[in-house]
């Protein structure tokens, strides 16, 4: 981010989380300016290890923070969690429930020995029936039915990205700002936060439960479902390309027509209406797709951009590296892999003051931040221990 100063910048994290969920609140966080300290067992974070489509995992998701290892199974390293949560704002975790009941860790402890803090608990479900499951990013698309909107009944199918974990670590992010928000209006406590993987995903498929419910109709997967504009299609073009054209206003409806050679269909008395053009679709659709045929993705992209029509070619994750709007100033940030490696990423899908966040984030090797981290807290103790004695 340019300018001066970040919007969180005095707020102390600990993190001790993995996988996906967990990580992305904290990766989000410290963006914002939050100091957030990754605490890693001795062997690290299994994620920092993993390859194949885990490769981006760790690198992706832990940008930004500070590395410690604490072994909590020693007494003295459970000390040292301890003193480095007496001097934090927020705790994330994101253990089933129970396992950090183990470590000394637990909900009623953490609230015993620090009321102060915000404890934010990324689990597979809330509270409730199946509190006690384990969950992934699939499981919960199969659950909440996202999984038969994406693909169909009999062929359900996961969308393309860890999404709701994603989603799920921001769901994260804003409770958490909520609960800062909150002791900054005079609130000393902290709380005690809850974020579930599958209430995260009902949260996307609610548009599909409230229809059923008006109005007693199953809703259709996407590869079924009913059209609600007359061209809402993926068309093949010239050559190898495809391209997805939403005609679905009138004024778009009157431009393609007239810009593609289809002036016939405007003075047609049987396609007046939005309606009309719906429940002709099965004559209109091959019409427009044998002239789509004649142009090139990128001739499209031109005439469809000049009329406002929307429209997409049908990319791959690979070519947003080569779009020029993700290149524009700001669309990608350089940050550096916990081996010196470069690499690109997205910014945050906001602005700031006209800036963005991340640039130049790098991800700590394992334990890097430790005798650091110690070091402070110690400093951090003595300060308290003369202010008690000074006060005394």
């Amino acid at each position: 981010m340019t300018g001066t100063g970040f919007p969180l910048e005095g707020v102390r994290v600990v993190e001790m989380t993995h996988m996906v969920m967990g990580p992305t609140c904290g990766m989000i966080l410290a963006q914002l300016g939050a100091e957030v300290i990754k605490v890693e067992p001795p062997s690290g974070d299994k994620t920092r290890s993993l390859g194949g489509m885990g490769t981006a995992f760790f690198p992706l998701f832990n940008r930004g923070k500070r590395s410690v290892v604490l072994d909590l199974a020693m007494p003295e390293d459970r000390d040292t969690m301890h003193r480095l949560l007496e001097t934090a704002d927020v705790f994330l975790e994101n253990f089933r429930d129970g396992q950090l009941d183990k470590q000394g860790l637990g909900p009623e402890e953490l609230r015993r020995l620090h009321p102060h803090l915000i404890v934010a608990g990324h689990k597979g479900f809330l509270s409730g029936p199946y509190e006690h499951r384990p969950a992934l990013d699939e499981v919960v698309q199969m659950m909440s039915g996202l999984a038969a909107m994406t693909g169909t009944k009999e062929k359900p199918q996961r969308v393309g990205s860890s999404a709701n974990d994603i989603m799920g670590g921001m769901f994260g992010v804003i409770a958490i700002l909520a609960a800062l928000y909150q002791k900054r209006g005079g609130k000393r406590d902290g709380a005690d936060i809850r974020i579930g993987l599958f209430e995260n995903c009902l949260f996307l498929v609610a548009q599909h439960m409230v229809e059923y419910e008006m109005t007693g109709n199953k809703p259709r997967s996407m590869p079924e479902r009913e059209h609600a504009w007359p061209i809402y299609d993926i068309f093949d073009a010239a050559g190898d390309g495809r391209i997805f054209i939403g005609v679905v206003t009138e004024g778009h409806w009157q431009s393609f027509c007239r810009e593609f050679g289809l002036a016939d269909l405007l003075d047609d008395p049987a396609l007046r209406t939005t309606t009309d053009r719906i429940l002709a679709r099965p004559r209109i659709i091959p019409r427009v797709a044998e002239i789509i045929r004649q142009w090139n993705v990128a001739e499209l992209s031109q005439k469809l951009d000049a009329l406002n029509i929307c429209f997409s070619p049908i990319n791959r994750p690979e070519d947003l590296l080569t779009d020029p709007h993700v290149l524009r100033p700001g669309g990608l940030v350089t940050n550096i892999t916990a081996d010196g490696k470069p690499f690109h990423v997205p910014t945050l899908p906001l602005e700031w003051n006209g800036s963005h966040f991340g640039e130049g984030l790098k991800v700590a090797p394992l334990g890097a931040d430790t005798s650091a981290v110690r070091a402070e807290i110690d400093n951090n103790n003595d300060i308290t221990s003369k202010a008690a004695g000074r006060r005394a």
